[in-house]
């Protein structure tokens, strides 16, 4: 796409979705501005003309009155519009306006890849596309002023000199075309200033994150060379960011005084009043009063129209900035369902043939030539130290990723042709990383607003898990808000609480395969087993893939599959394995067997 061509486009989205969620808004707004020049140049060109001209050539007092008291009644009546119009309007429009641009980057991060997730680049751009929404849409805002102000200046002012004295046309021509020339190269510059800052200032907000997020907390006051460390690196980011500024100072200094000093002062000021004396004492062309009616007119005209030459400044950021929103909402996901099957009700076999898969070429392959079959209603361990690919196993599972190489099947078919959200809602999930949102218990097992779901239910799904106990000490049942995140009175639960509630999402999300991603790792390894075990009875009737490093559950499973390098080692149940003497017998030797 051209670059004049783009950037139409991408203001022309940006407006389009400004009008389409606030239409009387966008109405009333340029209502407003062409009320307010036309009331200015009224007040300011023609009454301020009118007066000088009554004094200058004595007109009668009464005429004058009249022609003031009309004017006045015009400004009064437009004031009240203008008072209704930000009361009534803009209060209740701008936030809509940005809310239904974030809700548009806020359904295509849940639609994206996960992969994009790993790339710095992409992801930098994604923290930048949302963090300039806001600025966007206030963007609009200032250019639809501009724009609009500008040309009903031009259209007044031009009518006003056109009518008593063209030549005038020169001075504001030339104060606008040089205005317009250094806003242009402004534009871009700004916009590589704030490219280029992007990156620190990620940087500088997660340090601020790090000092202020109870998740922080302990470690910051336990390790002070933590926090020296991280205040020596938030000076280092701060340095960065200012060396920026400096580097772009000196011309941004030259191009601010020739806008601000040249084109849009000593044009209008020195060389224009100049000229408009010359007229009047010289040649005696034109009146005194016409000198003072005539400067102010040129420097309101000049100054609208160096409003408007921002006009293009404004629509050239915004594309920029645009140009990385739309980028983000134009990014097309790669794992999509092929042929929108419907995925089996009742749990059934799920097979990995040959499945390898890697993250990136450079790191080569994180899992090579994985089979493995999982058959309904079995309970399936993989178990590894950290590193061997357990968790990369799962997220191919999931569809999180598709492999490289290889097959995954479901029923004998290929995941990619099950519709992607119906094959993954049969699949509960909790991973070790596993987060408690601020909501209520009830909103933290549904996983959505809480006049969702029936009570009983989620109390089912909590019995299950093994959080009922907890579940009675809380001040407000189901109800209970959960962290202080937003509410004074809400509640943090330990780790070992945490994840039992995020295990009763899986019980009550009624999925065929449930995986354990290690969700009980916080709790010491002889709990761990018996709410595994109480998981386990409680998923009799599902498939149920646990993953873990440590082998206190590993007894109960079907089958155990041991990974190392990405690589299925050894294959079994507890008892094979053991009798086996190979690398889980160790395993199971150094840590599990000493606690049974």
């Amino acid at each position: 796409m051209k670059k004049d061509t783009r950037l139409l486009h991408n203001n022309w989205f940006l407006f389009k979705l400004y009008f389409k969620a606030s239409p009387g808004y966008v109405i009333a707004l340029l209502i407003e501005f062409i009320r307010n020049e036309v009331c200015t140049f009224l007040e300011f060109t023609i009454a301020f003309a009118f007066v000088l001209e009554s004094v200058e050539f004595g007109r009668p007092f009464k005429e004058t009155a009249l022609f003031l008291v009309i004017v006045l009644l015009i400004v009064v009546v437009g004031l009240l519009y203008n008072a209704f119009f930000w009361n009534l309007f803009k209060e209740r429009a701008v936030p809509k306006i940005e809310r239904r641009l974030k809700e548009q980057l806020y359904a295509k991060a849940k639609e994206i890849d996960l992969e994009k997730y790993d790339d710095p680049e992409y992801y930098n751009d994604y923290i930048l596309a949302v963090s300039e929404v806001g600025n966007q849409v206030n963007r609009v805002f200032e250019m639809l002023s501009q724009f609009i102000t500008g040309v009903t200046a031009v259209i007044l002012a031009g009518g006003y000199f056109l009518l008593n004295d063209p030549s005038s046309f020169l001075f504001i021509g030339a104060a606008f075309f040089g205005t317009l020339f250094v806003n242009r190269y402004l534009g871009k510059l700004n916009y590589k200033i704030r490219t280029e800052k992007n990156p620190h200032e990620r940087r500088r907000n997660y340090i601020n994150r790090v000092f202020y997020l109870n998740d922080y907390a302990k470690e910051i006051r336990l390790n002070t060379e933590v926090s020296e460390e991280m205040l020596k690196d938030f000076d280092k980011t701060n340095d960065e960011i200012l060396a920026l500024d400096k580097k772009y100072a000196r011309i941004r200094i030259i191009l601010d005084f020739l806008k601000s000093y040249i084109f849009e002062r000593f044009i209008i000021d020195v060389l224009y009043l100049a000229y408009l004396i010359y007229n009047a004492i010289v040649l005696r062309r034109i009146s005194i009063s016409n000198v003072a009616v005539f400067r102010w007119t040129a420097g309101f005209a000049s100054y609208r129209l160096n409003n408007f030459t921002e006009v293009y400044r404004i629509m050239q950021e915004t594309s920029l900035y645009m140009d990385k929103i739309l980028g983000f909402l134009e990014t097309e996901p790669k794992i999509l369902s092929r042929l929108d099957l419907k995925t089996p009700e009742l749990p059934s076999v799920l097979e990995l043939k040959n499945v390898s898969f890697a993250y990136n070429e450079k790191d080569g392959y994180i899992l090579n030539n994985i089979n493995m079959t999982i058959n309904p209603l079995s309970k399936i361990a993989i178990v590894g130290y950290n590193g061997a690919g357990k968790t990369t196993l799962t997220k191919l599972i999931m569809r999180l990723y598709d492999p490289d190489e290889g097959e995954i099947l479901l029923d004998g078919v290929n995941i990619k042709d099950y519709e992607i959200e119906d094959y993954r809602r049969k699949i509960g999930t909790i991973f070790q990383d596993y987060k408690i949102f601020s909501a209520t218990v009830k909103e933290n097992v549904l996983l959505d607003f809480a006049e969702n779901g029936e009570d009983q239910d989620v109390i089912s799904a909590l019995e299950m898990s093994g959080f009922m106990e907890r579940l009675t000490t809380l001040p407000n049942n189901l109800e209970t808000n959960l962290t202080t995140e937003f509410e004074d009175d809400g509640v943090n639960l330990s780790g070992g609480e945490g994840q039992k509630l995020a295990v009763a999402r899986v019980f009550y999300a009624g999925a065929n395969l449930i995986i354990l991603d290690e969700p009980s790792s916080a709790l010491d390894p002889i709990a761990e087993y018996h709410l595994n075990c109480s998981m386990m009875n409680a998923a009799e009737n599902k498939s149920v893939l646990f993953i873990s490093h440590r082998l206190s559950t590993t007894r109960i499973a079907d089958r155990i599959y041991m990974l190392e390098d990405g690589r299925i080692i050894e294959e079994g149940n507890h008892a094979e394995l053991i009798s086996n003497d190979g690398k889980y017998a160790e395993m199971w030797r150094v840590q599990a067997g000493q606690y049974f």
